[in-house]
C-alpha cells in the first residue's frame, strides 16, 4: 500500500549554516558599497552651462545623379 499524504519539507532558517565563502562574499560586498558611497559623496555638483548662442546654418543637400 502506498502513502496518499503529501510529504512536505521545510528548511528552518535556524539548520542553515553560512559557509566561509558567504561570509567572504558578505565582506566583499560590504567593502563595494563602502566604496561606492565614498564615490558619491565625493561628487561635485555642477552647475549648468549657458545656452550657446543660436546659428542658423545651410545645408546643401543637392542629389549628385551618377
Amino acid at each position: 500500500m502506498t502513502n496518499t499524504q503529501q510529504m512536505e519539507l521545510g528548511f528552518e532558517r535556524s539548520m542553515r549554516v553560512a559557509s566561509p565563502h558567504t561570509q567572504e562574499h558578505k565582506s566583499k560586498a560590504q567593502w563595494w558599497f563602502a566604496q561606492m558611497r565614498r564615490v558619491v559623496a565625493m561628487t561635485v555638483e555642477w552647475q549648468p552651462t549657458q545656452n550657446g548662442r543660436a546659428e542658423q546654418i545651410y545645408l546643401n543637400m543637392t542629389v549628385k545623379k551618377f
